[in-house]
C-alpha cells in the first residue's frame, strides 16, 4: 500500500493500492479534493503534488488544457487524471 496525504484537509493520511487514481482515493477516503465532473473536462480538481511528484504518472493531454507549462513544472496536476504509484502529499 502507498500513503496519500491530503495537506489541505488537516494532513489526513490514507492508504491506497499502487496505481490508484488520486481523485478516486480522495472520494473514497473523504480526502477533500474539490471536483465537479471527474472526467478531465472542468479543471476543478487541480491540486499540487507537494511531495512525491516522481510517484505520479505522466501528464495527460486533458491536463494540458487546464494547466500551464509553468504549473505543471511546479507540480500541479488534475486529480481525476493522476495515478499514483508511491507516497504523495497533495494540497489545493
Amino acid at each position: 500500500m502507498i500513503q496519500v496525504t491530503f495537506i489541505s484537509n488537516g494532513g489526513k493520511t490514507v492508504a491506497a493500492p499502487p496505481d490508484s487514481n488520486l481523485l478516486r482515493v480522495s472520494l473514497r477516503e473523504q480526502g477533500g479534493i474539490p471536483f465537479k465532473c471527474g472526467g478531465g473536462l472542468c479543471g476543478t480538481c487541480k491540486c499540487k503534488v507537494e511531495r512525491g511528484l516522481e510517484n505520479t504518472d505522466t501528464v495527460k493531454p486533458k491536463e494540458k488544457r487546464h494547466l500551464s507549462p509553468e504549473e505543471i513544472a511546479a507540480g500541479y496536476r488534475m486529480a481525476c487524471q493522476t495515478f499514483v504509484n508511491g507516497d504523495v502529499s497533495v494540497s489545493w
